[in-house]
């Protein structure tokens, strides 16, 4: 739909029963969270918060919280955007089948910016920083964030809206050491944004940032989607809105976004940090507390009865889930195309996205040898871990096409058993150490610090794997507590960890008791402190095994060896998932806020059947 505002977006979204309003009054800390949280937890609708203790403004949350409801957001235009993007990648099609693709010339017009002439709704009235809705959505984060801004920033070198950056990076807007016009920004430096910076910070400039809330919703859309190179944010969430991005350069030089609720003007200069954080984040864990940069803020501007917009990330799924499915339904293929060979990429959103991909490609080269072994998907894998966000992978599982067309990466179970079945211990281990992963994973031993595992896997079945463990496997006293989690995979609750080298001398005692054992049914050991819950469901086992490992220093296996550098074993491999003293610690709910929350769902209240 052609939204000209976030309010028109929820008059429709109210009309066609896909949204609640709260009038009771709320407090910003926690409880607004806390009811989102719910919310999105049954699938519920968005949320209009008419009463937020503290501000005059009203919020509006869970916007993006179901597929189907982003569908119903962009429903005039989805198609059309999914054709401009298919062209993108391969625009030789247009040329093979011109009429067919002579419909989208309207759509591709919106996607042109537009400066505005005459008065922008934006500009109707100031605020401050302290007056904006100071939402704090979990116990320790360091204070209130913007959860969904639309960040924007231009190239020194290149500046205006078509060589610009819009991209989405929390904002710390009070705690800390932050005065009352400063802000903090927390992005890394390969994005956008953080080449814009380094290349002021060259110069000796101070960066210029604007930050939009609101506005249109594909706008934040725009901001998130991992665009094909060349293609701007401004034109896309034009496109995908149906209307032209609407912008003007205030009289201090900021790019603003006329159809915004709020837009948060500010500079960033060289070297100019401030500590951010802590933060409840999407692996399920806090990010803590790190210098990053410092924005002093020059303006807040704001519409007439503007809303404000947010979201609540924590352990997956949440709406940053849902965003994820809406890209993927926009996107497609895209990243395929891009990469030879690869058919399948899926980063798994359960273990927190950035730790563990699955991916399916081709395994095509030197198609005489009897034995087949990884060879085509491991420069798939190393081409996948050079792109983009896929680069903060830890661990990447990539299996050959060839051997089952019908396998699937979304399906975790299946692609699991698949691998397992198939996996040699000794040969299909590939480590990268010493290695850049996410800024938000703390699993390695230094921010952005840590190592990665590509497991290729190629060939026939080697294994049958056991669903249930037989009455004669046993394990040491100390590791007697286990339970199946998948055909071939035990988690195995194991002592509390102290450190590396006491975990070492326990590896030498799982070792003296497996190394003579046939275990070859069983390939893969998780090391947890919770057996029951690591092993309760499919996602509680990838979000322990793979938030809570380092591979380089968790991974091990029964009779490792090395040989000319290569690791491997023979016996079953081992994943030490349990927590670490330098791990951040995981986010848990306030029993009293929720409590609150209950009451909401009472009969006669604004959730009842909804939650």
């Amino acid at each position: 739909m052609g939204y000209k505002s976030l309010a028109d977006c929820v008059s429709d979204l109210e009309k066609h029963g896909h949204l609640v309003r709260i009038k009771e009054e709320v407090d910003p800390f926690l409880e607004m969270a806390a009811i989102h949280l719910r919310v999105y937890e049954h699938g519920g609708p968005a949320i209009f918060f008419e009463n937020i203790k503290g501000s005059k403004f009203p919020a509006l949350s869970n916007l993006f919280g179901t597929l189907d409801r982003s569908k119903f957001i962009f429903r005039d235009t989805l198609d059309k955007i999914k054709v401009l993007v298919d062209l993108k990648s391969d625009p030789i099609k247009a040329l093979k089948s011109p009429f067919k693709y002579l419909d989208i010339a309207a759509t591709a017009f919106s996607a042109l910016p537009m400066k505005s002439l005459l008065t922008a709704p934006v500009k109707y009235d100031k605020t401050t920083i302290a007056k904006l809705p100071q939402i704090v959505n979990w116990p320790n984060d360091g204070g209130p964030f913007v959860t969904m801004p639309q960040v924007y920033t231009e190239d020194i070198s290149r500046p205006g809206i078509m060589n610009a950056n819009l991209g989405m990076y929390r904002i710390q807007m009070a705690g800390n050491e932050y005065l009352e016009n400063e802000i903090g920004l927390h992005y890394q430096l390969h994005r956008g944004i953080g080449v814009h910076q380094t290349k002021a910070n060259a110069a000796g400039k101070p960066l210029k940032v604007s930050i939009f809330i609101g506005g249109p919703p594909a706008h934040p859309l725009a901001a998130v989607m991992p665009l094909p190179e060349g293609l701007s944010e401004m034109t896309f969430a034009g496109a995908l809105g149906n209307r032209r991005f609407r912008y003007f350069y205030d009289s201090e030089g900021f790019c603003i976004s006329s159809d915004a609720d709020f837009v948060i003007t500010g500079t960033v200069y060289p070297q100019e940090n401030k500590p951010e954080g802590p933060f409840g984040d999407h692996l399920g864990y806090y990010s803590l507390k790190h210098p990053f940069p410092l924005m002093r803020v020059h303006n807040v501007y704001h519409r007439k009865n503007p809303i404000w917009s947010f979201t609540v990330v924590g352990r997956p799924p949440q709406e940053d889930t849902s965003f994820g499915a809406m890209i993927h339904e926009i996107t497609g293929s895209a990243i395929q195309s891009e990469i030879p060979g690869l058919h399948e990429v899926n980063a798994v959103d359960a273990a927190g996205v950035h730790p563990l991909l699955f991916a399916i490609g081709s395994e095509r080269y030197t198609p005489y040898l009897d034995t087949k072994r990884p060879q085509e998907i491991l420069t798939i894998a190393n081409h996948i871990l050079g792109k983009n966000q896929l680069s903060l992978a830890k661990y990447l599982f990539i299996c050959a096409k060839e051997d089952d067309p019908t396998l699937s990466t979304h399906d975790i179970p299946s692609f699991l058993k698949h691998l397992l079945e198939r996996i040699d211990l000794s040969n299909d281990l590939h480590f990268y150490t010493k290695t850049t992963i996410d800024t938000l994973d703390y699993s390695g031993s230094d921010l952005n610090s840590g190592s990665k595992v590509a497991i290729a896997v190629v060939g026939d079945k080697r294994r049958d794997l056991w669903s249930e463990t037989p009455a004669y496997f046993t394990l040491p006293s100390s590791f007697d507590q286990f339970k199946m989690v998948l055909p071939g995979i035990i988690a195995v609750k194991a002592p509390a960890f102290k450190n590396a080298k006491i975990a070492e001398s326990e590896m030498t005692i799982l070792n003296e008791h497996l190394k003579a054992k046939d275990l070859n049914s069983l390939p893969l050991f998780v090391l947890c402190d919770d057996a029951d819950f690591c092993a309760a469901s499919i996602n509680n086992f990838v979000w322990v095994t793979f938030t809570r490992s380092n591979p380089s220093t968790d991974i091990y296996g029964i009779n490792s060896f090395t040989e000319n550098k290569h690791w491997g074993c023979k016996g079953p491999l081992i994943i030490d998932a349990r927590k670490k003293p330098h791990h951040a610690p995981e986010l848990i709910k306030d029993p009293s806020v929720e409590k609150r929350v209950d009451a909401l769902g009472a009969f006669g209240k604004p959730l009842h059947g909804i939650i």
